[in-house]
């Protein structure tokens, strides 16, 4: 069995540790993004109870990604945030049925849905039926299954030492 490798830029943190750093992930973007991204976070947290949830503070934006193990690769969904917006990502779901046309994304592997843009309402997506059913068919179709019970697990992946500045119009002169 191969070892993991070590993580550069990662700090050994115990999970009220990670949960802090991940608060002070969210508080970077405004507050309406970070209370939805809370929001989203939760409810996924109640979907995939025994999931892993891996973040990355990238440059970019900030990931959340939720798997049955510590390996990226088997992940099934996760929320990104670019500035002003909430996303829920389906990594491996390019091969979903979507009758009501909700997944977005042409790529080979993921399909995405935008769950809040700063400029609309909270639209309460995640609490729809069609969605709940995509995310329970991208369970059931997962490559490695999500455990349906268990411990949930915070890890912090990589904190990038420079970002991009969180909020829209942020840094601009």
């Amino acid at each position: 069995m191969r070892k993991p490798k070590p993580q550069p830029n990662v700090p050994s943190a115990s999970q009220a540790d990670a949960q802090a750093q991940l608060d002070s992930f969210l508080a970077k973007y405004d507050p309406p993004v970070a209370a939805f991204g809370r929001r989203a976070v939760t409810k996924m947290r109640k979907l995939v109870p025994g999931a892993i949830e891996m973040v990355y503070d990238n440059y970019n934006w900030l990931v959340i990604g939720f798997s049955p193990t510590e390996r990226p690769s088997e992940a099934i969904f996760s929320i990104v945030m670019p500035p002003g917006r909430v996303t829920l990502c389906f990594l491996q779901g390019a091969g979903l049925p979507d009758p009501t046309k909700r997944l977005q994304g042409s790529g080979n592997t993921v399909r995405n849905i935008r769950l809040y843009n700063a400029s609309e309402p909270d639209a309460r997506i995640l609490d729809q039926p069609d969605v709940r059913d995509l995310i329970n068919l991208a369970l059931n179709r997962a490559k490695v299954p999500m455990p349906g019970k268990g411990r949930r697990k915070l890890v912090i992946r990589a904190i990038s030492a420079r970002q991009r500045p969180r909020r829209p119009g942020a840094g601009k002169n």
